[in-house]
This record gives C-alpha cells, structure tokens and sequence, in this order.
C-alpha cells in the first residue's frame, strides 16, 4: 500500500519555471524571474509546506517536476486540485533529485462534475506532501490532446473534497506517469439511470470523448433497486454511446461492501447482488464477453483482498465517518489499495492506458 502523509516540514524550493498560457518561454539557459514562484506559490494554511495556485482554464496540464535538495534528505509528493494524490512521496537523499511527470485535469466544479461538493477553487491547485518535502523545480504546461482515460462511477471512485472519504480513481493518478490524464467523472449516489437521466452527466461527458481514449464504467452500488433488463439496456446505451465517440469502453464490477457471513465470507449483499436478486458484477462480465471489451474485475480482486485480511482488519480500508465506520467508502490508504488492484487489472487486460503505469 502507498502511504499517504501530509504535511510535516517546510519546503525548500529553489526555482521553478512555469509555462503557462499566455506566459512567455524565455529562452534556453536564460533565467527566470525570480518572483515567478512567489506569486503562484505560498506556504500550506498552517505555515509550513508549499501550496500553489495557477488561474488557469479548465484542461489538461503536464507538471514536470524535479524533486529533493541538494543539501538534505526529503520525502516528496504531490496532491492535486480536490485531493487527487498524483504522486506518492518520494523519498530523496541529500544531493540526490528525482524527476517525474504526471498530468492533471482541471476542471470547475472541481470534485464531483454534478457540484454536488460546490465549485471548489478555480484553476490549477497543488498541495506537496511527505514528511520533509522538497521541490528543486517545477514547470506547468497545457496540454490539450493528452490522451484521456475517463472514469464513469459512483462515489466509490469519486473525487471527495470535503470528507474523509476517498475514492479509487481520486487516488489512481498515482500509479500512473506521463502524458495520460485520468478524467474521473464518478458522482456520488450515481446509478446506471442517473448516469443516463441526469443531462450533467453523460449527456454533457460525451462530447468531451475523444477517439482513443479509454473509458472505465463502474456503476452497481446505486442500482440497488434496477431490474435486470433494465440494467443491461443501461449499460448497452453507455458502452454504445462511448464507442460512438471512437474511444474504447471497460466495464470494471464494483468493489465490495464490509458484509461477512459467520464464515468470514462476503455476503451477497456485499458482492453487490441487488435487493431484486439481480448479481450485478455477473451482469457486468456477461455484457462485457458478449459486446467483446474489457472486464475488470475489481469485485473478484477486492472480495479476495477483503477476505485475505478478515472481518477486523479489512476495517482499515473504509472511512470512519461521523456515523461510523462506512461499509461501502474508503479511507485515503483504503482508496489507494483498491486503486492499486484496478492499476493490476488494466495491466493485466493489456490495455493501451497500461503503458503509462508506474512499474
């Protein structure tokens, strides 16, 4: 499991460039100017670590950064807008720097696309975490035709903003690199039919795919009371509606509840059969062999892990919320886990998106 810790130590930063639009580039091995980081970067609200901010349009962007100090050890890394952690901490020794490269989707609202959180902070926010986080450089670039890989869920995979709760695709970007940029439109109380009756959800997704890109449907917990038939139309209308775009659909099954029998087994419930008997995942591996795409089965993998740790500490993974302890939403590290099994899956289904996964 990848850690997750927040701020514990200042920053140290030494430069930064940033190539933003309408920003001119200077030239090669001319320096920038010196108050470039001071007015997109500040110290965190309880004075230490570094936050910054960038007024930018919603869109793609490629951070390019190189991370430690020259002169001590560090542990760097990175979330990003509504608490998307693109970057693990990175651990550095003194005199060593490490680069790396993620993209970002920026967008208003800034978690869940129906606002459901509210807009959130406009343009382009990042938080450095670790605990002695240190940043040698960072640029900021827009790129408008990354390729895309789109989520489509509940509030399992949501962007969360102002809980505790997280979902897998907000903590997904850490376990890939480069140029792709995870788009993770999942809605919290989200179901096949509100994905379809709800003109803020695939209705205004769909003309923002693109051909190539990949897109991962992952809706069940919510359809708790959707008949078979009807569930399959639902599903047969998204998986059409996405090809039609040129882009490649990927059904992934839900996650499971905390539900265990006396056995120490997952319940039905808890695989996601609904309160009509229908076993949903099964609907969904079904579909998947008979339209020929993608199954991810996170439900398999995540009963398997559930199962493995046991009734107590599988507790571990899912949110403690003012109500109590969730049986359906993770915490960040839980979030994290079931992220790394869906980063197993889509390497495993070979998809084209497996090129840009962290080793």
């Amino acid at each position: 499991m990848r850690g997750r810790t927040r701020l514990l130590a200042a920053v140290a930063v030494t430069s930064a460039v940033l190539t933003l639009p309408g920003t001119a580039v200077a030239a090669a091995g001319t320096p920038r100017p010196a108050d470039q980081l001071a007015q997109n970067c500040a110290p965190g609200t309880d004075g230490t670590g570094l936050t910054c901010s960038f007024d930018v349009a919603p869109g793609a962007y490629e951070i390019q950064l190189t991370l430690g100090s020259r002169t001590a050890a560090a542990d760097t890394g990175l979330d990003v807008e509504a608490n998307r952690t693109v970057l693990a901490p990175v651990a550095t020794t003194a005199g060593h720097l490490a680069h790396r490269t993620v993209t970002v989707d920026v967008r208003t609202p800034e978690s869940m696309p129906d606002g459901q959180e509210g807009d959130g902070t406009p343009g382009l926010q990042l938080t450095f975490t670790g605990t002695a986080p240190a940043v040698s450089a960072l640029s900021v670039t827009a790129r408008p035709h990354a390729p895309r890989l789109y989520v489509i869920s509940d509030s399992t995979a949501s962007d969360w903003l102002n809980t505790v709760q997280r979902g897998w695709a907000q903590e997904l970007p850490q376990y890939v690199h480069g140029s792709l940029d995870v788009a993770n439109w999942a809605v919290s109380g989200s179901s096949t039919v509100s994905w379809l009756s709800n003109p803020a959800l695939f209705a205004t997704l769909q003309p923002q795919i693109q051909p190539g890109d990949e897109v991962l449907i992952q809706l069940a917990h919510n359809d708790k009371t959707t008949p078979e038939d009807t569930y399959r139309a639902n599903l047969l209308t998204l998986i059409d509606g996405v090809r039609a775009r040129g882009a490649r659909p990927v059904l992934v099954t839900p996650p499971v509840r905390h539900l265990f029998d006396a056995d120490g087994k997952i319940t039905p419930t808890g695989r996601i059969v609904n309160s009509l008997g229908v076993d949903l995942p099964a609907v969904m591996r079904d579909i998947a062999q008979q339209q020929d795409i993608p199954l991810l089965d996170l439900t398999a993998d995540s009963e398997a892990l559930m199962e493995q740790l046991g009734p107590d500490a599988s507790w571990l993974l899912y949110a403690d919320l003012p109500a109590g302890r969730s049986q359906t939403h993770f915490n960040a590290g839980g979030a994290a886990t079931i992220a790394g099994l869906v980063a197993g899956e889509i390497r495993a289904a070979h998809l084209p998106d497996a090129a840009f996964l962290d080793n």
